[in-house]
């Protein structure tokens, strides 16, 4: 049966095979969040081997260049863009909701979201697939081409232009907590490979009874994919049964998560509106020792809590830190301005993570630094302004990057890396360089996508960051997920999606830095190396035959 589907697969031309490469890459979204069904990831990778097994398409001309190499590498291409178009559409559909937020100005934009971006982003699988068929040879090392590809592709996908490795194909291993402690050694893009290689593998069942070789030979690279996962599974399983770290003295967290309609928001008139109802959900009592602000030492609203500047608004200021014990430091999301840089005549506007005390607001702020392209800013902005368009964020001109440093010291707490919004999806936020932190602190407002299925996976990916890590993470969101996160990845406490609350936890320690956070890019790096020299011998091996 396996043999008689690989030949279908194989054999597939046209809208056929189009189909099949379109399907099996919507199938592989099941493995990320919410679903978390590790097994769906099997269904595309099976297929990137066969559908790239069939890509030797005659053309009349045999003995040509352009028939031996091109048109093969462009077939690969093809079913690898549609694998990728499925994949994003089936994992990012949920965009389309942030341009239902304002319907009036963004709903004919709704396609671009939903079709457009995966259509981008599906280039990347294409350039993935081709670069495996220039390395594709028979048997067992075409898995190894597949992975060189792929897992080029995907580190691509992460790292150019400004970046967007949401949904990266290793996030199907970290969906699980137990096999996504393997992140603590090497991270989303090792993930990323390992992915491949072990979903990808059982493909080569079906040479068993097309090949000359013995069974149990044929069957070896399926029992090392078994191996390896059974490794990865035990690895998680002695990690997370080591001793907690405990809890750092004397910190009382609340995190607030208001879920502020998204299409209030940023309405200017609904400023007092919005302030009440911050300061009244942060002053709830939840239990006869959290009686309500004055019993916490650091409480956390999320990002752009205001529609309005906090630091140009002295009353908001009054009225929040009038509302904060002596001993309570507010850790906020806020728009910060700043006056015009030297040659220039607009104000600068930041998205920023602000502090406040009883004294009122303190100097120490973070400005985030990667923004969202057409969320935050406008790219090309001088010749898409002509074209009357804009940013969703209701800025002029739209924020601007932050350029000071990577860590926040706020009183009381240990050093921290702040992580605003969709910052928290890159591995590379925390650098080797920087001062080891003992936090991560992520303020998001996932409320332009409703409840989605974006926000589970926002939170799946924030989580990781702990775990590659080793260090704790407080997330506050404006409509959820919010979460306190312990260094291994544990969620010990949690807000629903779409509900108003507070979570009270304490701050879990830090435990020792992780090999990944030690060695971010070697581990990975050479991890794809090992793939791509495997492919060569394949490529090598069959050349001499």
């Amino acid at each position: 049966m396996l043999v008689a589907l690989a030949q279908e697969v194989i054999l597939a031309w046209g809208w056929k095979r189009r189909f099949i490469a379109l399907l099996s890459g919507a199938a592989g979204a099941l493995a990320l969040a919410p679903v978390d069904f590790l097994p769906a990831m099997m269904i595309p990778m099976v297929c990137a081997v066969w559908l790239i097994d069939g890509c030797v398409r005659e053309t009349g001309n045999s003995t040509g260049h352009f028939h031996e190499k091109f048109i093969p590498v462009v077939d690969a291409a093809i079913a690898g863009w549609w694998m990728g178009f499925g994949y994003f559409v089936a994992g990012l559909w949920w965009l389309g909701a942030a341009f239902l937020v304002e319907v009036d100005q963004f709903a004919w934009a709704l396609p671009l979201g939903v079709l457009g971006l995966p259509a981008i982003l599906a280039c990347f699988f294409a350039f993935g697939f081709g670069i495996a068929r220039l390395l594709w040879s028979p048997g067992a090392a075409r898995v190894f081409a597949l992975v060189a590809g792929l897992a080029a592709a995907e580190w691509l996908r992460g790292n150019i232009l400004t970046g967007f490795p949401w949904n990266a194909l290793g996030m199907s291993l970290a969906g699980n907590i137990v096999s996504g402690q393997i992140g603590s050694l090497v991270g989303l893009y090792g993930m990323t490979i390992l992915a491949i290689a072990i979903f990808a593998t059982p493909a080569t069942l079906a040479d068993l009874q097309v090949s000359k070789r013995t069974k149990l030979l044929g069957l070896t690279p399926t029992l090392i994919a078994f191996m390896a996962t059974a490794l990865i599974l035990g690895f998680g399983t002695i990690r997370l049964s080591g001793l907690d770290a405990g809890m750092v003295p004397g910190v009382k967290l609340r995190i607030v998560q208001p879920n502020l309609l998204q299409d209030e928001k940023f309405r200017p008139e609904n400023r007092d509106q919005i302030l009440r109802t911050y300061l009244s959900v942060s002053d709830r009592a939840t239990s006869p020792i959290s009686t309500g602000i004055g019993d916490v030492t650091h409480l956390v609203w999320p990002e752009s809590a205001f529609p309005f500047i906090l630091s140009r608004d002295p009353e908001a200021v009054r009225r929040i830190a009038g509302s904060l014990s002596g001993r309570t430091i507010l850790i906020t999301g806020a728009a910060r301005q700043e006056a015009p840089a030297a040659g220039q005549t607009r104000a600068r506007f930041f998205n920023s993570i602000e502090l406040v005390s009883a004294d009122g607001l303190l100097p120490e702020f973070y400005d985030k630094r990667h923004l969202v392209p057409f969320g935050e800013y406008l790219p090309f902005s001088a010749l898409l302004e002509k074209l009357r368009l804009r940013q969703f964020v209701h800025i002029p001109g739209g924020f601007d990057p932050g350029i000071g440093p990577g860590q926040l010291q706020i009183p009381g707490l240990p050093l921290a890396a702040p992580l605003i919004c969709y910052e928290a999806i890159f591995p590379e936020a925390i650098g080797p360089d920087s001062p080891r932190v003992d936090l991560l602190l992520n303020v998001t407002n996932d409320g332009w996508f409703g409840l989605t299925t974006g926000p589970y996976q926002h939170l799946a990916q924030a989580r990781l960051r702990s775990i590659e890590q080793g260090v704790p993470m407080i997330r506050a969101a404006n409509t959820g997920i919010s979460a306190m996160i312990d260094p291994y990845g544990r969620i010990i406490g949690r807000i629903a999606l779409g509900t108003q609350g507070v979570l009270d936890s304490g701050l879990p320690k830090s435990i020792k830095p992780t090999l990944f956070a030690q060695f971010p890019n070697l581990i990975p790096l050479s991890m794809w190396l090992f793939t791509a020299i495997f492919a060569l011998f394949g490529v090598i091996r069959a050349y001499r035959r």
